[in-house]
Order: C-alpha cells, then structure tokens, then sequence
C-alpha cells in the first residue's frame, strides 16, 4: 500500500484530492498543524486513527512527525452512485456488504466470488473493514480494480437507500433456521456478511428484510466468511438461472 507522512505532503495530497484509505496520527498530538489537519481530513471524510508512536515507528522510516496517510488503490465511488449503477447495468442486481470482515484475502475472495456471480459491487464500512491493499488485489485476481467498491461511515445509510431502491436485504447468520434456499433471491438483493467473530452488527440485523442460514451438519459450527458468501452468492445464481 502506497503511503505520504509528515504534516505538509498529507495536507497538500488531501487538498490535491488524493483518496486515503485512512490517516494514523499520534496518540496524544496537538498543535497548529494538527488543527489544520484535521479540518480537512473531516471534510474530505477520510477515516483517521489515533495510534501508539511505536506503530508509527514501525509503519514507516522517516521523519512522519506523527502522520502516516495510507492512499487507496483503486477509486472508490459513492454508495449512491454504486446502488444507481447497479440498477442501471442489471434487472436483479446482487451487491454485498461487509460489516466488519477485516482480513484483506477474504475481502479479496468475496470481491472474486461476486463478479464470478454476476454481482455488482462491495459496500463497506469507513472504519473496521479490510483495507483494499495490493494483497486484498492479488485474492481478489483483479476484481476488486473492475467492480464499484463504495465505502461509507455508517452501513445503515447505504442499507437506508438499498431500501429504498427497491433492494431485499439478507442477513447471512447461522443464528437462526431460515435456510438460504428457502429466501427469495430472484430479484434486487444486498447480502450482508459479518465478521467470523462477531458476525453482523445487532443494527444491521435489525434493518435487514430476512436473516438466512447455511445448513451445517459436521462438528465445525461455521464456515470462513469468504467460503460462506460463495455458497450464498450462488444459492442467489442458481435461483436467477433456475
């Protein structure tokens, strides 16, 4: 992942439009420079983590000054924009959001299911999700350089307007017995994933149309987040196709 530290080359890289995955800044910092950054880091809504010296030590070699900015890889796009573009390019659009999966190879492996899928784009979280670095790419085998990703400060906004949009929102969670095959997927759908430790947010549950399971027979009780999508990602194809 490309990176900027220091004071002036993150302020000018932010006023040039460059797009960050997030900005770390020192525990503890304070000053006239700070208070110059930080009304531009709100306003361009870049996501900002305040992190041990020690970490800032470790990320790069240099005088950061405090200030390590991570540029994105790939140019995300507004969640209306991605929700427009899918309607536009599809009659049963099929997007995923992924509320808290923070492994880059299963956010990787999830983008590669999905455009093998047919689907349209990734919706996720500003903060807390997997960062799109060069080894969330390589999983992906490029799908995540050709596909909209949109990442947004609160997934309820984008679950809002999924809603709106005419989209059903499935939650995937082995904690109820509505199997997947028994969901309607023929039509516009949103698949919510959750992080394999703490699975979807109790908001996100609450906002979703219908919660859906996998069947599970042997002694593991869950599958790995990017294998479980898959198998919800084509229960959704083998329903369009059938």
């Amino acid at each position: 992942m490309q990176y900027l530290f220091g004071f002036h080359p993150v302020m000018e890289a932010v006023r040039a439009g460059k797009v960050f995955d997030k900005v770390l800044l020192r525990q503890g910092m304070d000053g006239p420079q700070y208070r110059e950054l930080m009304p531009l880091l709100k306003s361009a809504g870049i996501p900002v983590q305040f992190v041990p010296v020690e970490k800032l030590n470790r990320a790069v070699r240099g005088a950061h000054q405090g200030v390590v900015a991570y540029i994105s890889q790939i140019d995300y796009v507004d969640y209306d924009v991605l929700i427009n573009n899918a309607l536009v390019r599809s009659s049963s659009p099929l997007i995923v959001i992924l509320d808290g999966v923070s492994d880059v190879r299963n956010l990787g492996a999830i983008a590669r299911t999905l455009e093998c899928a047919g689907g349209n784009g990734i919706i996720l979280p500003a903060k807390g999700g997997a960062a799109i670095n060069a080894d969330a790419i390589k999983a992906s085998a490029g799908a995540l350089m050709r596909m909209d990703v949109a990442k947004v400060p609160n997934l309820r906004l984008a679950a809002y307007y999924l809603k709106q949009s005419g989209f059903k929102l499935l939650a995937a969670t082995e904690k109820v017995e509505k199997r997947i095959y028994d969901a309607d997927m023929t039509g516009p759908c949103a698949i919510i994933m959750g992080s394999e430790g703490k699975g979807i947010s109790s908001s996100m549950l609450e906002l979703s149309d219908e919660r859906i399971s996998i069947p599970m027979s042997g002694d593991i009780s869950s599958l790995n987040v990017s294998v479980a999508a898959a198998v919800v990602l084509f229960e959704a194809v083998r329903q369009r196709l059938g």
